[in-house]
């Protein structure tokens, strides 16, 4: 018995010395963005400010320009959720629900595509969006952002509608509901969970993604997102660490805002793809 009570503290011991090593980057981050810029390299990784320098945030959020580009990574990346999430509900319900020939080769096809690095597509995805005259524009931002297989997404909804009761989707044919109305009233708000998930994990890529954005902002500033507004801290003979910080710290508070509010959908949708 003792034994095993010390097998038991010296795995904790061990969880809790990794898990302060796992969140110190983040708290570290957190604590630079109150220290002024000699603190911030004198103190090493000393986490403890000396004097609490609230003015870095303001300093982030008006001088940098932050509050635009939290703005624009707003409206893109919530315009992108919506878009992925249902482009890929609908592929995966018909993947998971409909028959058809040749599904298992699509499958296989879809799943060859996440393989694919997503830099080598910047180019083609580039000239795809200034020919189709959308450059410099946030309709050109999102369309960028959700382009791609989304191949994830897409095997979870597959996983979980071929479970979905065909007695359900029956009763509304019986209705009258046809395709589109069985999964817009029947099959997606019993998925919710999946939902959720899809929406988190592509709420956190889209709000720090940085090539796309980056290419596509070159020569249009004013949208750029907040991973690629990060950039402004920077210049030729020096770099604003402390204001970056702040300004690193405010781009992380709606993704855990985001996390905290729908966490339950999430582990319901992870534990349910895990089981089918």
């Amino acid at each position: 018995m003792t034994s095993s009570k010390t097998a038991r503290a010296i795995i904790h011991f061990l969880l809790i010395a990794v898990g302060i090593v796992w969140i110190y980057p983040f708290v570290w981050m957190v604590s630079s963005s109150l220290k002024d810029n000699v603190t911030f390299y004198k103190a090493a990784i000393n986490p403890i400010p000396e004097v609490f320098m609230w003015e870095n945030y303001s300093r982030a959020w008006d001088v940098a320009n932050i509050s635009q580009y939290f703005v624009n990574s707003v409206v893109i990346t919530l315009s992108t959720v919506v878009i992925v999430v249902i482009l890929s509900c609908l592929t995966g319900y018909a993947l998971g629900t409909v028959a058809f020939p040749g599904r298992t080769a699509m499958i296989g096809f879809i799943v060859s595509l996440q393989f694919i690095p997503k830099g080598y597509t910047i180019i083609p995805l580039y000239q795809l969006v200034k020919f189709l005259g959308i450059k410099d524009s946030y309709l050109g931002l999102i369309f960028a952002e959700s382009s791609g297989a989304h191949v994830l997404f897409i095997l979870l909804f597959a996983a979980f509608f071929s479970r979905f009761p065909k007695e359900i989707e029956e009763s509304a044919l019986i209705d009258g509901a046809g395709f589109v109305k069985t999964f817009a009233r029947v099959a997606m708000p019993n998925s919710m969970p999946i939902v959720a998930t899809a929406a988190i994990m592509q709420f956190i890529w889209t709000w720090s993604s940085f090539l796309t954005p980056l290419v596509l902002t070159i020569t249009k500033p004013g949208l750029k997102t907040l991973a690629v507004g990060m950039l402004s801290f920077t210049e030729l003979y020096g770099t604003d660490w402390t204001g970056m910080a702040a300004g690193a710290t405010i781009s992380l508070v709606p993704v855990i805002l985001v996390f905290i509010f729908m966490q339950r959908y999430f582990y319901e949708g992870i534990s349910g793809a895990v089981k089918s």
